[in-house]
């Protein structure tokens, strides 16, 4: 069984309907429709799920008895390790809903045994961070209190029977869209990629920490930054190889047509407030801050030599 929790790199539906994840063009690479996915089509949850060789476990929003035999994703896009700026459980009330489902017997003792838990997770905490803040004043003091209670979770899923559980580093910020768009997609943001390195050099050490309590591999750190810029290297090198075909991999498929649009975007007629570009499946991004199908894809292949340890 998958157990999943954080972020939208790992959400597979728990938004309502009224979520730009459920809005048209998201999903039209797969399954064609909007699911609740913030990509054209699958993200990291899938591409893991399908490496331990089950399905893609049922987002908690919609569960009901029956569909719970591959685990469960309690992840809510735009959620941290703390509350961010979006009203939506963080990683202790997430945990929380896997300790209900556990009191009420869903699981037993035995499909924890063999179960694994992906965590993804912190991002969002960085930019509620800097837009309450202003500035990146401070940040290293607020990079150890997130490791700090990250570990606490950590180790409580653990506790909770849970063998094995993945956890990601944070990818190259610096290098989103939503970064780069200033300076036309050209090159990323090193300031914020520095951050990015630092909050996962805290996290190795953490994470190795809690190895060594444990007396067991039991935590096992995925390194999204250097799989994020491995994609996007070899992307940039078919680009350059092959000028029609590939696109700049910093830029999205999907954006607003102004920047007070988004992918997704409608006026009160409907109308679409965003383009989309003309091959998803070319382009590592998807919108302002999410990979696309595509691009997890690749990320996923750059990861997978680590997942063999879960």
């Amino acid at each position: 069984k998958l157990f999943v929790f954080g972020d939208s790199y790992v959400d597979t539906g728990n938004w309502g309907k009224f979520a730009n994840s459920w809005k048209e063009p998201y999903g039209i690479t797969f399954p064609g429709k909007p699911v609740g996915r913030f990509s054209d089509g699958r993200v990291l949850t899938d591409y893991i799920a399908s490496f331990l060789g089950i399905r893609t476990p049922v987002a908690y929003s919609e569960k009901v008895q029956s569909n719970l035999k591959h685990g469960i994703n309690f992840a809510y896009g735009g959620t941290g390790v703390f509350d961010t700026l979006i009203p939506a459980p963080n990683m202790t009330t997430q945990i929380r809903f896997f300790q209900h489902l556990l009191k009420d017997k869903v699981y037993t003792k035995h499909d924890l045994r063999s179960s694994v838990a992906l965590v993804s997770v912190a991002g969002n905490d960085y930019a509620a961070y800097i837009l309450r803040n202003g500035s990146l004043e401070g940040i290293s003091t607020f990079t150890k209190s997130l490791i700090k209670q990250l570990a606490v979770d950590l180790k409580q899923i653990h506790r909770l029977g849970v063998k094995k559980i993945a956890i990601t580093g944070i990818g190259p910020v610096g290098c989103l869209p939503l970064s780069t768009a200033p300076h036309s997609y050209s090159d990323c943001n090193e300031t914020f990629n520095l951050l990015a390195k630092f909050h996962n050099q805290i996290l190795h050490q953490a994470v190795k920490n809690l190895n060594k309590e444990s007396k067991k591999c039991v935590f096992v750190t995925l390194d999204i930054y250097s799989a994020f810029m491995s994609a996007i290297k070899k992307q940039k090198t078919q680009a350059g190889k092959l000028k029609s075909k590939y696109t700049n991999p910093l830029k999205p498929c999907c954006v607003g047509i102004t920047n007070r649009d988004t992918c997704g975007s409608v006026d009160e007629k409907g109308t679409k407030k965003y383009v989309v570009c003309k091959n998803p499946k070319l382009s590592f991004f998807w919108d302002a801050v999410h990979p696309s199908q595509n691009g997890w894809h690749e990320v996923y292949l750059a990861l997978r030599h680590s997942l063999h340890k879960l």
